[in-house]
């Protein structure tokens, strides 16, 4: 563990650069082209996401989300954006919708502002991250609309390069976990939840029916190094191709060990929140889990994925049960990461939005300015 602490120390002016650089040529253009008369109107409305299935989880159950829908809309375009709220992140409509309420873009009248504007809303109180989010994600549909290109051709991204995205399963009795990989017949790759005592049924069951590739995901459901090295061996036999968040995120110290000896690579969720915690998961896992709800959206998601790239890290990019506004946001980094796990909108029986898509099991980004949504 030493040598992690000293790389971190090393590493320290890292976190003070700015990973990313606005394509300022492109956005200089389309500001000449704009009227000038503009300014920023922010609108938002709660929402509730109905599940087709319970999720079960090693921690909880439910059978809904709560969301906030926002709009951001300046000379006459309307950027979308989300929030969605699982229990864990503690955050509901009601704190949302209050942080929102505090949120003034009256003093920007330019929506290419876009690293000022989204420092202003991060500085307004602590956490809050999907709260966040959802301005970050309805700014960065704006300013794709504003400039008639998608994000993922504005990073430079290659739209063929996203990778398989897997379906997920959640913990439930044997009988309901045939039905759900039976649903999952378009996806090449399966995620099982795990973490209770049900965990070899789980994926003894899934085996009988396939032999499809699987990721695990514990959700901090083990507690002691050993029997997650045994378990990790045992699911490398049974064709698990990683290993997400097995133990709680406070045990820095086991998940490393846990890293330097598994048979499969091992990946941070719960300990990876922000651009922050990038260096500190570097050896204790291999890869890192990046969600906009968590990191307070694509601006810092973009800086996340830079840096994990730079410490040689395995990435994710994941989600929550959302709408295809938030998923096709995230997608947007898609042709750059390891692993995608971006099935939230199809887990889901009332979208309200039709964008990236999920053909032969594989994420599909739509060539439609900013995230590439559409009202339905």
């Amino acid at each position: 563990m030493s040598s992690r602490r000293e790389f971190i120390k090393s590493s320290g002016l890292l976190m003070g650069a700015s990973l990313t650089t606005a394509p300022e040529d492109l956005f200089a253009a389309q500001k000449k082209k704009m009227s000038g008369a503009g300014s920023l109107k922010l609108r938002f409305r709660p929402y509730i996401l109905n599940l087709k299935h319970a999720f079960n989880l090693a921690t909880s159950s439910r059978t809904t989300t709560p969301v906030v829908l926002t709009e951001l809309e300046y000379d006459g375009v309307i950027g979308y954006g989300e929030a969605s709220m699982p229990p864990y992140l503690g955050e509901s409509h009601e704190t949302v919708t209050k942080f929102l309420s505090k949120v003034d873009l009256s003093k920007f009248d330019d929506p290419f502002e876009m690293e000022n504007i989204l420092r202003y809303v991060d500085e307004i109180e602590v956490g809050n991250r999907a709260a966040k989010a959802s301005v970050d994600i309805a700014l960065h549909d704006l300013v794709g609309k504003l400039v008639k290109q998608p994000w993922y051709k504005i990073w430079g991204f290659d739209a063929s390069k996203t990778p398989l995205t897997s379906y997920t399963i959640g913990i439930d009795t044997a009988e309901v976990v045939r039905q759900k990989v039976k649903e999952a017949a378009p996806y090449k790759i399966l995620k099982v939840k795990l973490g209770r005592d049900t965990d070899k049924m789980m994926i003894e069951t899934i085996r009988q029916i396939t032999d499809k590739p699987i990721c695990v995901d514990v959700n901090q459901g083990w507690k002691d190094k050993s029997f997650a090295l045994e378990m990790a061996h045992w699911l490398h036999e049974r064709g698990v191709i990683f290993l997400e968040q097995a133990m709680p995120k406070e045990q820095i110290d086991d998940n490393a060990w846990l890293t330097e000896r598994s048979p499969i690579p091992t990946v941070g969720d719960e300990a990876v929140q922000r651009l922050d915690d990038v260096l500190k998961a570097h050896q204790v896992y291999h890869g890192i889990n990046i969600k906009l709800m968590k990191c307070t959206g694509m601006r810092e998601a973009h800086k996340m994925l830079t840096l994990a790239r730079a410490l040689n890290m395995k990435v994710m990019m994941g989600c929550m049960t959302e709408t295809s506004c938030a998923i096709s946001a995230a997608a947007q980094l898609a042709p750059m990461v390891d692993w995608a796990d971006l099935d939230g909108a199809v887990l889901i029986s009332n979208d309200v939005y039709k964008g990236a898509e999920i053909i032969n099991g594989k994420v599909t980004l739509k060539d439609l300015p900013g995230i590439g949504i559409k009202k339905i």
